[in-house]
């Protein structure tokens, strides 16, 4: 069953890194094009910098949940490594339940500030580029994450179970 979920959170992730990748992909392009376009035109890309700061946030938000995965995010273990495999993986499932728990909060506090957004029509300063729909998709972006945790919570919990004394 767990093998399950961790299946579909990898394919759900995926999906969600390449949307972040196109959000990357998007930040090249249009530096690209505003920096030769201010220098050699005297033509910059109006707005540039508004598309380039909610592109970072695509970026960042929907690449979150595969860095999670592939533990390529930053992570202090050389006390933890030391401990034995139940405390190891007590720890694990501590800080499994916290993150899940912020998490969970974040995804809250992003939806409710996505609607803050749409109902006061709140817009990026050059472009006027609605944020509402930028605040919605990090909050959607983030729900794999917590999906993640949630699977490692109870990967962490089996472990725990698992190695009793």
């Amino acid at each position: 069953m767990l093998e399950k979920f961790e299946r579909f959170n990898k394919m759900v992730s995926g999906w969600a890194e390449w949307i972040g990748f196109g959000a990357v992909f998007l930040i090249v392009v249009v530096t690209g094009i505003d920096v030769l376009g201010s220098k050699l035109f005297r033509l910059p890309v109006p707005g540039s910098l508004d598309i380039v700061m909610l592109a970072q946030l695509i970026a960042v938000s929907f690449a979150a949940a595969m860095a999670l995965i592939q533990k390529r995010h930053i992570a202090i273990t050389f006390l933890v490594e030391r401990f034995p495999t139940r405390v190891r993986s007590l720890v694990e499932a501590v800080a499994h339940l916290l993150g899940l728990v912020l998490l969970v909060i974040v995804v809250w506090r992003l939806f409710s500030h996505g609607y803050f957004y749409q109902t006061g029509g709140e817009e990026t300063p050059t472009a006027q580029i609605p944020l509402a729909p930028f605040a919605y998709a990090a909050a959607v972006a983030t729900v794999p994450v917590c999906l993640v945790l949630l699977q490692q919570l109870l990967s962490s919990i089996r472990e725990v179970l698992r190695h009793e004394p």
